[in-house]
């Protein structure tokens, strides 16, 4: 059950994020099956969904959502520090200068095509949102073949321990460093992208 403390009252102005918590009801509940708390059979929203979270929300030019993801402060509760700490071989990373992204949802409604798109250009905000407020790495939690890919994209990234878990349900925890290089690594990998897609960014209470 959802705690009646993080029940969202979504301002009407605000509907990517609307469309960011159906999207991942979608995709994480209905299509991958992980055991996550839903609210009115529509939304998927968790512990961490609170004032302190920030959400970066990709938005296409028919309105609908195309990709986001969810970025907490490592400096409180996030899901690497509070549940899957034995991840890391060592102590959890943690600063004002780290975040947490968790919820990297690609909407279940577009092609393979524009999935691709919708990722890099996800990735992309990612980077800038980093650079421009001052974020020196990100951390969080993947599951293996998605780790895998992370780990290809060209940034400076390196797991923090074994993935751990049974055959086909392995997961690992992962740190991203960003600097002023990221971008150009990112280019020369093909995976910086300018946006094309509308780019929401929100901190919007959900309590």
């Amino acid at each position: 059950m959802i705690n009646a403390v993080i029940r969202p009252k979504f301002a009407e102005s605000n509907m990517a994020m609307r469309a960011m918590f159906a999207a991942r009801k979608q995709v994480f509940v209905d299509l991958l099956k992980w055991d996550l708390p839903v609210l009115d059979d529509r939304f998927e929203i968790d512990q961490f969904d609170t004032p302190d979270a920030r959400y970066l929300i990709l938005i296409g030019a028919d309105g609908q959502h195309r990709a986001s993801a969810r970025l907490l402060p490592t400096i409180g509760p996030h899901i690497l520090g509070d549940l899957y700490p034995h991840l890391c071989d060592g102590r959890v990373p943690r600063g004002p200068r780290i975040l947490e992204i968790s919820r990297f949802c690609l909407d279940r409604n577009q092609d393979a095509g524009s999935r691709l798109s919708a990722r890099n250009q996800l990735v992309t905000a990612l980077v800038d949102h980093a650079i421009l407020q001052g974020i020196d790495c990100y951390t969080g939690v993947a599951e293996l073949g998605w780790l895998a890919q992370i780990l290809r994209f060209g940034w400076q990234c390196e797991p923090l321990g074994e993935p751990q878990g049974k055959m086909g349900s392995k997961i690992g925890a992962l740190r991203i460093r960003i600097d002023s290089q990221t971008r150009t690594r990112l280019e020369r990998t093909g995976i910086y992208a300018p946006l094309s897609l509308q780019l929401v960014e929100s901190r919007e209470s959900v309590a």
